[in-house]
């Protein structure tokens, strides 16, 4: 899909729908009459079956509106455009460049750390969404940042506090964020007058166009005007349209609330039973980095729940080939001698490489299947 085509007027008061990097789906929905004027964006829950997740475009406005208000960018701002259009993140970048009125340039090609810098300073680049592998990526190049970027919006997973320090350290301005396809965008971002103080992955200030509230078990509820106007879902007869049931959507991703403010915690379904206890592995994960002086990298490796008749789950660490063998022992040592036992973990195993999406993001599922677990 051409960028330039979605900042063109013409795209926004089209009332075709459009579903994104998929004609066939685009030719079903424009049968469907409550999905004039909507773009839709396909995703996958916890169990792998995909979806496809109907924004109307003012929405989408409405986001990218709020985004930008927060973000202080004007008409003199650059946005550049590094993540896919098929995805939200992406797709949110545009429609803030045309909220804005502000130019757009795109970043295109493979991902090279030290060609994206070289493009943002010759390009004027002043706001930029990467995802945690980007950053990641950035400071282990230990490339300064470019004079023109005033912001560096981290989306797509948690950007690790050792990380986000180093970056900030090179200058580059990056500020964590959190939002789903749900949402349009960001839900939660920090604020660009944080920049001088010393980066923390949480908590983020709601956006002003957002309310939010926890359920009884932590669950993230969240209500909008950019909020999804419903799904579309495929199975064996074919497509289904489902209208989004009342004004609050049920996320299934737990989180700490006070007041405007909102800590990330994981994905409800991360959660599971050993020996009786609820264990959360991601937050092992935490630990794990924590425990290793951050010598471990997010990304390098998991811990993987599989289900076991005797305890309900064994929990398995992960490790990519290229992790330390020495660092790995280490740190399951040190986190063998303070964890009580609930919380104790298998023999590691290692991968040639821990399977993630073209975000960043580990595909757990993926990993759970693997046959030498």
């Amino acid at each position: 899909m051409d960028a330039t085509r979605l900042i063109d007027p013409a795209f926004w008061t089209n009332p075709e729908p459009l579903a994104v990097g998929d004609s066939e789906m685009t030719a079903w929905v424009r049968s469907i009459v409550e999905l004039e004027g909507h773009v839709l964006f396909q995703t996958s829950g916890s169990s792998g079956t995909p979806k496809w997740i109907a924004l109307s475009k003012s929405a989408l406005q409405l986001s990218a509106a709020a985004v930008n208000r927060h973000l202080l960018v004007e008409e003199t701002a650059c946005w550049g455009l590094t993540l896919p259009l098929h995805h939200v993140g992406g797709f949110g970048v545009v429609a803030r460049s045309y909220e804005a009125a502000c130019r757009l340039v795109e970043y295109t090609g493979k991902w090279d750390a030290a060609r994206f810098s070289e493009w943002c300073a010759a390009l004027g680049v002043t706001h930029v969404s990467l995802v945690p592998t980007q950053v990641f990526d950035l400071v282990q190049a230990d490339l300064k940042a470019p004079r023109s970027l005033r912001v560096v919006v981290v989306g797509g997973g948690r950007l690790e506090e050792s990380t986000g320090s180093a970056a900030r350290g090179l200058g580059w301005p990056v500020l964590a964020s959190y939002g789903m396809t749900e949402t349009g965008s960001q839900i939660a971002t920090q604020s660009p007058y944080l920049l001088g103080s010393p980066y923390h992955p949480a908590p983020l200030p709601l956006l002003d166009i957002w309310e939010v509230a926890n359920d009884g078990e932590g669950r993230l509820r969240v209500a909008g005007p950019a909020l999804f106007s419903g799904t579309v879902t495929k199975h064996e007869g074919g497509r289904a349209w489902h209208p989004r049931a009342g004004d609050w959507h049920a996320t299934g991703d737990r989180v700490l609330v006070e007041g405007r403010q909102l800590t990330p915690l994981g994905r409800m379904d991360s959660v599971v039973k050993v020996l009786g206890e609820l264990v959360d592995p991601e937050a092992i994960e935490r630990e794990l980095i924590g425990l290793s002086c951050e010598e471990l990298k997010a990304g390098t490796f998991a811990v993987v729940a599989i289900p076991d008749e005797r305890a309900g789950h064994r929990l398995i660490p992960v490790f990519e080939q290229a992790v330390s063998k020495e660092l790995i022992a280490r740190t399951l040592e040190s986190y063998a001698r303070i964890t009580p036992g609930f919380r104790r973990l298998a023999e590691p195993v290692i991968v040639d490489a821990i399977p993630r999406s073209e975000l960043g993001k580990i595909k757990r599922l993926d990993l759970i299947s693997f046959s030498r677990l």
